[in-house]
């Protein structure tokens, strides 16, 4: 079997690939910096599943730090780098874009340098929607343009994208960029607005939402996300892949979908509509079929249906998270 090290393993999706590649035998070292961009608690929640698993190692660092992670060579050798550390975030990015560029730019070349170093020959890297901006084809395929950004998290994950082609072409690390669509699901970030509407419409709160809800987005289970994240571990030289839901759903619908799953009516609350968020996203996964035999496969109800469940069953520690 194989050793994976994985960046960002407290993190949503980082922490859901991590289980999967335990569940198949291999082993993991996990590293995060465990920043509060977030409610710690959530991180601390997804960690302690992991550490019950004798094959998965945790080291707290940051991967801005190159000193740090050359440290890692000692937990080797590694058959690949999954690299799922990010700041992420539209809004936020405005706030602090330097610690953006950071952690997914430098962070990211850090890695890629480890890897040179070491001789570690797969190198995967998680990307975003948010790169193709406001003019995409929808649904969106990977040859839409990505050079006009919207806001600062947009611009380092590019700049990500880039450095790993640079890395690729000089030397022969073999590199699959994973762009992901709007992911959600249980144990989901907080801050995003699957786990805020639940937690809303659970404690009876007022929903906020910004614009007038007719926005779009193709939602992601995140088990299909790092399913697919982990068959794109097959070497493919260096590719753009789109990881995205098979269903656009505007958030009014959304809403009126947990209404019906929670069995309450919603108060909402419109604020003014981010000028850093985008209208509409909806993948274009034909590459990721073709390339990674990979599609998506949980129906969006079954998914907000299993989300729900989990909120309730923790409901008495999430009622303390903060969704700010």
């Amino acid at each position: 079997m194989s050793k994976y090290l994985v960046t960002g393993a407290a993190g949503f999706i980082a922490s859901r690939v991590s289980e999967m590649l335990l569940e198949q035998g291999h082993s993991v070292v996990g590293v995060d910096n465990l920043n509060d961009a977030y409610d710690v608690r959530m991180k601390d929640y997804r960690l302690a599943k992991l550490k019950t698993n004798s094959d998965f190692q945790f080291h707290k660092l940051d991967i801005s730090s190159k000193e740090s992670i050359f440290e890692l060579d000692k937990h080797g050798p590694f058959d690949a780098v999954i690299n799922l550390a990010a700041r992420a975030g539209v809004r936020t990015s405005l706030e602090n874009p330097w610690v953006y560029q950071e952690t997914n730019s430098t962070g990211t070349l850090n890695l890629l340098d480890f890897c040179k170093q070491q001789k570690i020959k797969k190198f995967i890297l998680a990307s975003t929607s948010s790169v193709y901006g406001e003019d995409a084809l929808l649904p969106t395929p990977e040859t839409a343009t990505s050079n006009l950004p919207l806001q600062p998290y947009a611009a380092s994950k590019i700049s990500a994208e880039v450095m790993a082609h640079a890395y690729h072409f000089l030397y022969g690390i073999d590199v699959t960029v994973v762009r992901y669509f709007t992911v959600y699901g249980s144990a989901g970030r907080p801050d995003m607005v699957m786990f805020r509407f639940a937690k809303w419409l659970m404690e009876g709160k007022t929903l906020q939402l910004n614009g007038d809800g007719s926005q779009t987005r193709g939602f992601t289970h995140v088990d299909d996300i790092a399913r697919g994240t982990i068959q794109a571990l097959k070497p493919v030289g260096y590719e753009i892949v789109n990881l995205g839901g098979h269903q656009s759903i505007s958030i009014n619908e959304l809403i009126s979908m947990m209404e019906e799953l929670i069995g309450t009516e919603a108060k909402i609350e419109h604020n003014p509509f981010h000028k850093a968020d985008m209208s509409a996203n909806h993948a274009d996964v034909s590459k990721a079929k073709r390339l990674l035999n990979w599609q998506p496969e949980i129906d969006l109800i079954d998914g907000v249906r299993h989300m729900i469940e989990w909120h309730k069953e923790n409901q008495n520690w999430i009622k303390d998270i903060k969704t700010e």
